[in-house]
């Protein structure tokens, strides 16, 4: 299940804009509209992303997307769907996105509503643990040596 839709895209950034930015003809067509398979191409993308940073800290797929997975899909997809040029606050959100995603991730940010979705793992939170003996040689044993 992706993590936005096409009209959640259309919701937060225009339908206006969405076609604008579909519109890669050198003539314009007749009748404007968004090109559902640019941003079904775009979403699929950003969801697989997404997923990608996920993985080893939920289980997939995430049928209930939080909202804050919701709105990263949403502006990573958009970013994804540019061509060419990307205008630079399309390219901060997302830069963004990205570091939020690293941060969920590292476990940083854990995602609301999805207690008991974390996969079962050591316990740890993505640390190293090691045990080793006591150390023989200390300040206490080399009173007099030191």
């Amino acid at each position: 299940m992706p993590y936005c839709t096409i009209a959640q895209l259309i919701d937060r950034y225009s339908e206006r804009f969405l076609v604008e930015l579909s519109d890669r003809a050198d003539a314009a067509p007749e009748t404007p509209a968004v090109d559902s398979g640019l941003f079904d191409r775009a979403i699929a993308d950003a969801c697989a992303e997404i997923d990608g940073y996920l993985l080893g800290r939920y289980r997939l797929p995430i049928d209930a997307p939080p909202p804050l997975l919701i709105d990263l899909a949403q502006r990573m997809a958009i970013y994804k769907a540019h061509a060419a040029i990307v205008p630079e606050k399309i390219r901060d959100d997302y830069k963004d996105a990205l570091k939020t995603l690293l941060l969920i991730a590292q476990g940083a940010i854990r995602l609301p509503g999805l207690d008991g979705a974390e996969s079962t793992g050591s316990g740890l939170a993505g640390g190293v643990q090691m045990t080793a003996p006591d150390r023989p040689m200390t300040n206490q044993t080399m009173k007099g040596y030191i």
